[in-house]
């Protein structure tokens, strides 16, 4: 037995990928602050982007090496936002079940008290337990989509309806919550099994056999939530979010992910400019890809608002410019600032300047625009992301769709610039745009009480490592 003075060993496992990585890094650095001996295992591509946004002295990296020749992808595509194509995703999948023996021997060798492992690898909780190491899933989403999803899969009400387009109640929620089939993630009605469908429902069949779940949220986002899960649903889970809040260096806050394509000062200097909530910023994450025919509809519907506005493009459409309408940049020189590729999310929300968010309902960016305090636009796309709208618009109530219909779109949404432009006003003008607004920043205030001392947050973390200690 070792001492219960003994420094938590914690290893933390972040799948390859910028929404599965970032949070994962925010909470080895959490865990560091807080006396833990921590260590990241990476692969050589994603190492420099770790590297410089952690504290050498403190957090040790650990590198694998990532197979891509052997499951068939390019050399070097470490990243999930490197897989372009539905082959190259699925390839991807393929190659994270290759990592086993490298952990097997990390874990043999070094013996941490935990692996806190990312939900994508779910082989990790009979490694680990094969040294009595216990696996903690990293969840990247919220309380909410959990329960969803486990509603989803236990009672198949999409099954019920007679078409796409009808409505059905998630049932056993603590709210009436409404989808269509259209919206119902491709990977539940998928009969086909792909690389992605056998690691999902891999990882749905060791939560059982898991230690337990660490939940990026706060409880008083999301109570009857959070209550569910654990109490009704049976599982362990410590919320320990919002974990973009526990550093207020700015430093800290533009290396988030990627290197910006935009100078911070620079921007920061153009908000300056602007009035109190007088400006709206646009970003759809790192993985979502838009159409050309649907960002002009965007451009539209931004020009038609009248609104102030930051939007945040992917860099690869940075010389195709025929997706703006002519004249656009010249006409909202000054009112509209375009940001082709990575730009410092966090920095931009938290500016006072900013009075709504047009968001793809990433759990990550949802997260960052309650703590901002801030109402939002909603376009979901794929993964949890139709969950996440509901929770924002019917739970929360500080959000207004835009009307998506289905999930992974293939080609069948075409949002119209007249439905952006009404979402847009319906979150930062009038009566209803208040009382969403003052619904966000109470929400943004209680996610700043929950990681103080004694706050909802910090305190499941600090039951968390008692109860490693108690292992140990």
């Amino acid at each position: 037995m070792e001492n219960k003075n003994t420094q938590l060993r914690i290893f933390f496992f972040p799948f390859m990928a910028q929404g599965h990585s970032i949070p994962a890094i925010d909470m080895a650095k959490l865990f560091a602050s807080r006396g833990a001996n921590v260590a990241i295992i990476t692969t050589p591509l994603n190492a420099p982007l770790i590297a410089k946004s952690i504290p050498k002295s403190e957090i040790e990296l650990l590198i694998i090496n990532f197979p891509s020749a052997a499951a068939g992808l390019p050399d070097g595509c470490e990243s999930l936002d490197l897989a372009k194509s539905p082959e190259m995703f699925q390839r991807f999948f393929r190659a994270t079940t290759m990592l086993e023996p490298q952990i097997d021997q990390i874990l043999e060798q070094r013996r941490p008290h935990c692996l806190v492992a990312d939900t994508f690898f779910p082989w990790t909780t009979d490694v680990a337990a094969k040294y009595g190491i216990p696996r903690v899933v990293f969840q990247g989403t919220c309380f909410f989509a959990l329960c969803a999803a486990e509603s989803m899969i236990a009672n198949r009400p999409y099954k019920k309806v007679s078409s796409d387009l009808e409505h059905f109640v998630i049932p056993n929620l603590p709210d009436e919550i409404k989808l269509t089939r259209s919206q119902v993630p491709g990977y539940l009605k998928e009969e086909i099994e792909t690389d992605f469908i056998k690691i999902y429902w891999a990882s749905k069949e060791v939560e059982s056999r898991c230690y337990g779940f660490l939940i990026n949220s706060f409880y008083e986002l999301e109570p009857a939530y959070a209550d569910y899960y654990r109490n009704v649903m049976g599982r362990r889970a410590w919320h320990i979010g919002p974990l973009s809040l526990y550093s207020n260096v700015e430093e800290d806050k533009v290396q988030r992910g990627s290197s910006s394509s935009i100078d911070e000062h620079e921007c920061l200097k153009w908000l300056d400019s602007k009035e109190p909530n007088s400006v709206l910023y646009i970003s759809f994450g790192s993985l979502a890809s838009l159409t050309n025919s649907q960002l002009l509809e965007i451009a539209k519907g931004l020009e038609a608002t009248g609104q102030t506005f930051i939007w945040v493009v992917k860099k690869e459409i940075h010389d195709q410019e025929e997706w703006l309408p002519e004249g656009f940049e010249k006409r909202i020189e000054g009112k509209g600032l375009i940001i082709r590729g990575w730009a410092p999310q966090v920095l931009i929300l938290d500016h006072g300047s900013i009075g709504g968010f047009v968001t793809h309902c990433g759990w990550n960016s949802a997260l960052e625009g309650v703590t901002a305090g801030l109402p939002m636009v909603t376009w979901p796309n794929s993964a949890e992301q139709f969950y996440n709208e509901k929770l924002i618009t019917d739970v929360l109530r500080i959000g207004a769709g835009v009307g998506a219909l289905y999930w992974g779109r293939a080609g069948k949404d075409d949002i119209k610039s007249e439905a952006i432009e009404k979402a847009v006003n319906r979150v930062m003008v009038g009566e209803e745009a208040e009382k969403m607004r003052s619904r966000a920043k109470a929400l943004g205030i209680q996610a700043r009480k929950a990681i103080e001392e004694g706050g909802s947050s910090l305190s499941d973390l600090n039951a968390f490592f008692e109860g490693l200690r108690s292992r140990i």
